[in-house]
């Protein structure tokens, strides 16, 4: 009687063993994955005209929408011998999604100077870029500035006549 309880253990201990390897489930293939293909989407810029000829005159101005509103301040820097204007952003509700503010200035002189204020990561309040100017007297530097909206679209934010020096 010893022996078939024995032999009865065996027999439970190497089926026990048998389902704790998985020798008795059935192997199933391992899926392979497949290459799902990605579509390519082509990035188109739209180029915004930019004026060929020299105009002093200022044009039209557009409204960012709310959510993306952006303030900027056009100043000169009120120092003769290195006349400078300072386009500097005081704030707005789209500092983190504005993706860019170009400055362009025409000169009296006819020269224009164009400009980028530097993104690092978010635009903030303070950020500027200073470009040089004409140090004849008078509201004889035309100041644009175009902010790209987060759908790719430029908007002209700015454009007026600003002197280097002002005599407040």
């Amino acid at each position: 009687m010893k022996k078939i309880f024995t032999l009865a253990g065996m027999l439970i201990v190497c089926m026990m063993l048998a389902l704790v390897a998985g020798c008795t489930q059935p192997e199933t293939p391992v899926a392979t994955p497949v290459a799902t293909p990605v579509p390519t989407i082509e990035e188109t810029t739209v180029a915004t005209p930019e004026p060929t000829e020299v105009s002093m005159t200022p044009g039209p101005t557009q409204t960012l929408p709310d959510m993306w509103s952006l303030e900027v301040q056009v100043t000169g820097n009120n120092y003769g011998p290195d006349p400078q204007v300072i386009t500097t952003i005081r704030g707005g509700k789209g500092l983190n999604f504005i993706l860019a503010v170009d400055v362009r200035v025409t000169r009296a002189d006819g020269k224009i100077e164009t400009g980028s204020i530097t993104r690092d990561g978010t635009f903030r309040v303070g950020d500027s870029v200073s470009l040089p100017v004409t140090n004849d007297m008078g509201n004889v530097n035309r100041v644009e500035v175009w902010a790209t909206d987060p759908q790719g679209e430029r908007v002209k934010i700015h454009d007026a006549l600003v002197p280097y020096r002002s005599f407040n």
